[in-house]
């Protein structure tokens, strides 16, 4: 047999500086932009004067050795030369006009006027925004009440009671130790604050009373609903979005999952059940945070607190804080599970939306609050 060695015709690529003239040949391709990278750094491109580059007999190149003779031309005039003359390939010339041009970014143009016009255009821009979003997720409470009665109605429909009391262990049960902390916290800042002021007037048992009543009608409710919208609704709509971005919830819709059954209605079940047993948890805490700090400060004893309690609560106090509960927690879900399906397919969109889902939240929780409170106010209840 014979043995055939395939010998390369490829000229090895040279350039030369003499009398005002460098001339470029041979094959500038990224094989040889090592060894011609460090030739080129040696020269000696100061005082040459008027410089014509001749790179016409170039027989192979590519962008790293277009960028070895175009870095080599800018470093002539750095030096103080004029290059006279650049003469390339036609071959090659829609290579060098490519990585020659110059990318200069235009200047950002602010679209806001400047002064009292540009605060009136922010201010209408965010009003058009609030409008929109409200309206968007009206009709997400919409699409969402209209899909859950399908789903329940339709034969054969089974309530994902697995997903909906692990969402109740989630928003629920885990929630325990931070709520309890900070309503007793907050039972003892009440109670605290309140017999300062009553001890002027000597009716420091009243401070039961303020406790009692500002507990289980507002504080408990209003603080274990802003601590599971930071909790559970931004943790909802983490969830949803990883999924968008990972593509999840597009290979559900593929398989003809429903996703307001398999990922909203669990969430949202699960917090109305849950929220309400928080409440009652919280409210119990802040009244035995106030006890301990009525104790300790103005020396009611404990049979004693129970005793004025009972005269300055009832029961309707409590079920006016606990009838709140399932609305906080049907808004929090609500708007936690609509901005997860907001997320748009990369990672900064999660966190931001993230964010936006428990500002809305709390704030939505803190509207229904006063409006149920206006509405207690006018019922006289």
């Amino acid at each position: 047999m014979t043995s055939i060695e395939a010998v390369s015709d490829e000229p090895e690529a040279w350039f030369k500086l003499e009398q005002g003239v460098l001339s470029i040949g041979g094959a500038w391709t990224i094989a040889e932009s090592a060894r011609l990278d460090r030739e080129l750094g040696s020269l000696d491109l100061g005082g040459k004067g008027d410089v014509s580059i001749d790179a016409s007999k170039i027989s192979r190149l590519d962008s790293a050795g277009a960028w070895l003779v175009l870095r080599t031309r800018r470093a002539l005039e750095a030096a103080g030369g004029k290059v006279s003359s650049f003469a390339v390939p036609d071959l090659y010339k829609p290579l060098f006009e490519t990585l020659d041009q110059e990318r200069q970014s235009e200047p950002h143009k602010s679209r806001i006027p400047p002064g009292l016009r540009g605060r009136l255009y922010k201010i209408g821009r965010a009003t058009m925004h609030a409008y929109t979003q409200s309206i968007s997720m009206l009709g997400y409470l919409g699409r969402v009440t209209v899909e859950t009665g399908e789903a329940i109605a339709s034969p054969g429909h089974k309530m994902r009671v697995a997903a909906m009391f692990h969402q109740v262990e989630e928003t629920g049960i885990n929630a325990l130790p931070i709520v309890g902390l900070l309503a007793f916290l907050i039972g003892v800042v009440l109670a605290y604050q309140g017999a300062d002021q009553l001890k002027r007037f000597g009716a420091e048992i009243f401070t039961i009373n303020l406790l009692g009543v500002g507990v289980l009608r507002e504080i408990g409710g209003l603080i274990t609903a802003i601590i599971v919208a930071g909790r559970s609704g931004s943790a909802f709509t983490a969830q949803i979005g990883s999924m968008r971005v990972n593509e999840e919830i597009d290979a559900m819709q593929t398989m003809g999952l429903n996703t307001i059954d398999t990922l909203v209605l669990p969430r949202i079940i699960g917090l109305v059940i849950a929220l309400p047993l928080l409440t009652f948890y919280s409210d119990i805490m802040g009244l035995l945070g106030g006890a301990v700090m009525c104790y300790f400060q103005l020396g009611i004893t404990i049979p004693v607190f129970m005793r004025q309690l009972a005269e300055a609560v009832n029961v309707n106090t409590l079920l006016v804080g606990l009838i709140k509960a399932p609305v906080f927690a049907l808004v929090i879900a609500l708007v936690g599970c609509y901005e997860g399906f907001q997320v748009e397919r990369n990672a900064a969109s999660v966190g931001m939306l993230t964010t936006r889902s428990v500002v809305e939240g709390i704030f939505l929780v803190i509207v229904m609050d006063a409006a149920f409170s206006i509405m207690f106010s006018v019922l006289g209840i």
